[in-house]
């Protein structure tokens, strides 16, 4: 089974694997996780993405909402890199597109979405 691509977003709704959510997502290169919950909404910490600790991975996507909102800790992207896993930070619309971008050169991608903001 490949990794699913993003098929569609707008604010507030993603479409991954014909599926539609509305609450923010991990996609990893097994599946799905959302909702997916921070600790404070709209920042990004080490603590929130061990929920896949241990997910093998070529590369991290980090789509910061709509407008860009989510503000992403430096600690999250030096534990990937200093794992050796490429790590791109952007506005979750740009986000999808580099995530999808990935995929389809099959890369290992987790992909950590916020959908508002």
């Amino acid at each position: 089974m490949s990794q699913p691509e993003i098929e569609d977003y707008s604010f507030g709704r993603i479409v991954v694997g014909g599926l539609t959510y509305d609450r923010d997502i991990l996609v990893t290169p097994s599946g799905v996780i959302s909702p997916w919950w921070r600790k404070v909404g709209h920042l990004l910490t080490l603590e929130d993405i061990k929920a896949v600790e241990g997910v093998e991975v070529d590369s991290v996507v980090i789509g910061t909402g709509y407008n860009g909102m989510m503000k992403v800790l430096e600690d999250v992207g030096e534990y990937f890199r200093q794992n050796g896993v490429e790590v791109y930070i952007f506005d979750t619309r740009k986000a999808v597109e580099v995530y999808n971008d990935l995929v389809r050169r099959g890369k290992r991608v987790l992909g950590a979405f916020h959908l508002t903001c």
